[in-house]
């Protein structure tokens, strides 16, 4: 049978039990405060982060891993008897880990065959779809199966999320196609999504209620699903949002995942959405 290891990067957000589970190798960004410097899931956790957030008068800043980090976590999976290794990664227009994760594939390439996916997604988006593709390894996929599988779901999977403040999104620079939001009333909650790999506006609402209504709504659009997930960053909102999607028929259990750093950076403090897998 094969054995192929699935690889991904700290933005993933997925939770730490189902990453060891389904032996998800996790290459961490790097966050910095000011002269600061700590390692993504390793040195700092979500919650640690949030509170760094809240006490700092400089917004963090992200960095992706450099390409020896990846090949690193490649010639473990080459040392462990792996047959091959696929590494989905932070959508390619917001990073440059999807680069280093090529370039180090290039490195090895005599050693152990690998794959890399741009998955043009992030956070628990990209989660989702690592989970998909990690549950398939371990049933015993080839990689060119799972590489078939990850092309396919690319596709299927998609995010919304609620943003709390617009600083952080504004001063790091990831706006994107959300930049008409500047400027806007501060008592609007801006929806943002994920399109093409990029950033965008996905619509305005006047209460935190009724920006969750439509995330929930926007969630039941893409029905049936095969996972759903919902992710946030030191929201208070929380238990909202999971009443709301509670009745979503799924295939598997919902997930409730922690934002970290590497995307919790351009979000800010009490960013809270959704991000599905289609059937």
């Amino acid at each position: 049978m094969a054995h192929v290891r699935v690889i991904s990067d700290s933005s993933c957000d997925l939770p730490e039990e189902i990453a060891r589970r389904l032996d998800i190798e996790i290459v961490s960004l790097s966050i910095r405060f000011g002269d600061e410097e700590f390692t993504d899931r390793v040195d700092l956790t979500p919650a640690e982060f949030w509170a760094k957030c809240k006490a700092s008068k400089t917004l963090p800043a992200t960095a992706a891993p450099a390409p020896g980090a990846f090949q690193a976590a490649y010639e473990r999976a080459h040392d462990d008897g792996c047959d091959g290794v696929i590494a989905i990664t932070l959508s390619a227009a917001l990073s440059a880990t999807h680069q280093a994760a090529v370039l180090a594939s290039e490195a090895v390439n005599a050693k152990i065959p690998v794959r890399v996916i741009d998955s043009k997604a992030a956070s628990i988006a990209l989660g989702l779809l690592v989970l998909d593709v990690a549950e398939a390894a371990q049933s015993g996929a080839t990689l060119d199966e799972l590489d078939e599988l990850a092309q396919r779901q690319l596709s299927k999977v998609g995010v919304i999320a609620m943003l709390d403040t617009l600083e952080h999104l504004v001063k790091g620079g990831r706006i994107g196609g959300a930049r008409a939001l500047i400027g806007q009333v501060l008592a609007i909650k801006p929806l943002i999504e994920l399109s093409n790999g990029v950033v965008a506006e996905a619509g305005r609402q006047r209460t935190r209620a009724k920006a969750l209504a439509a995330i929930s709504a926007v969630a039941r659009t893409h029905t049936p699903l095969r996972r759903l997930a919902v992710v946030h960053g030191d929201s208070s909102e929380l238990h909202n949002l999971e009443a709301l999607v509670a009745d979503i028929p799924i295939e598997f259990p919902l997930i409730i995942a922690d934002m970290g750093p590497t995307v919790g950076t351009h979000g800010g403090p009490g960013i809270i959405g959704v991000a599905w897998l289609e059937a």
